[in-house]
């Protein structure tokens, strides 16, 4: 009995270390944004046998990449309290049993996609597993302060995936999506680092605190909010002119509200500049992606 128990508890104690080496929450709602661009490429829900097997290769690949990432930040994880815990750090996952896991997840992903949606979907899948893994993780988290700038592309090329599984295309509106992720990503990540500066600046990694001072942080936090609630609004500026608008009221009106958190919030770091503000930032910004695009789905649903 007392072996089996024990037998049990290692089980549920390795398949944690797994959850948590794929980062489940940040992929759930990367998969989200995924279906999302479906239902709007779509203009309604998309058929099961697409968008099953989308969802299904489109989390393997994003938690493919973060165990990738994992792997590859494993001496700077030690180092950094935050992640110090994580399943390589502690030993509790062995890195190369890592790094074939990441391997693996990527590989079923592209093989899923391919076979089962389409081979566009399979390729930009496989392309923003590189763009984490490679360009973010390897070349640019670790010398450059506009490492979340440009790496922000990885987190938007979920909404191309969904956006190709349906039309097997890529065209603006898909890119449109991309941008909305692409802006939300340093404003999120970089309250974030205000919050963690410490960890950051004892790991030698350059985030935006570290290399230019949080109060050029807040200030470039307040100037990539109000050109990502902009960019919002993008999609239904068809309502006040002669043209087809991509989204309706429902979502016009859910993004001025939730852009108006938005700049308010990043104005209060600004005014009052601590990290209860950053982290009560943190946390609105990512409430603020899955609100607005749970109403892109309601807008096109309704």
């Amino acid at each position: 009995m007392e072996a089996a128990f024990s037998s049990n508890r290692l089980t549920a104690d390795t398949l944690r270390a797994y959850s948590q080496l794929m980062k489940l929450p940040i992929v759930t709602l990367l998969v989200f944004t995924t279906v999302t661009a479906m239902v709007v490429a779509a203009d309604g829900l998309p058929p099961a046998h697409v968008i099953l097997p989308t969802i299904i290769g489109g989390f393997m690949a994003a938690a493919g990449a973060s165990a990738l990432n994992q792997y590859v930040d494993r001496d700077m994880d030690r180092r950094m309290t935050r992640t110090a815990r994580r399943p390589i750090p502690s030993g509790r996952i062995a890195p190369v049993n890592a790094l074939l896991f990441g391997l693996a997840l990527v590989a079923w992903a592209v093989l899923i996609l391919g076979v089962m949606v389409n081979w566009l979907a399979a390729a930009l899948a496989f392309a923003g597993a590189i763009y984490y893994v490679v360009l973010y993780t390897m070349v640019l988290k670790r010398n450059t302060v506009i490492n979340i700038v440009i790496g922000g592309g990885a987190g938007a090329i979920p909404v191309l995936v969904g956006w190709a599984a349906v039309t097997q295309s890529v065209p603006w509106e898909a890119w449109l999506l991309f941008a909305i992720v692409f802006f939300w990503t340093p404003p999120h990540s970089w309250a974030l680092a205000i919050l963690v500066n410490k960890d950051y600046a004892a790991a030698n990694v350059p985030m935006m605190p570290v290399a230019r001072g949080e109060e050029v942080t807040r200030w470039q936090i307040l100037a990539y909010s109000f050109q990502l609630v902009v960019i919002t609004l993008i999609p239904s500026m068809g309502l006040l002119l002669p043209v087809q608008p991509m989204l309706g009221g429902f979502y016009t009106v859910a993004a001025v509200l939730l852009g108006a958190g938005m700049i308010y919030l990043s104005l209060k770091l600004i005014r009052v500049a601590d990290k209860a503000v950053a982290r009560q930032l943190y946390k609105y910004s990512s409430l603020y992606l899955a609100g607005l695009f749970m109403a892109m789905i309601i807008d096109r649903l309704l």
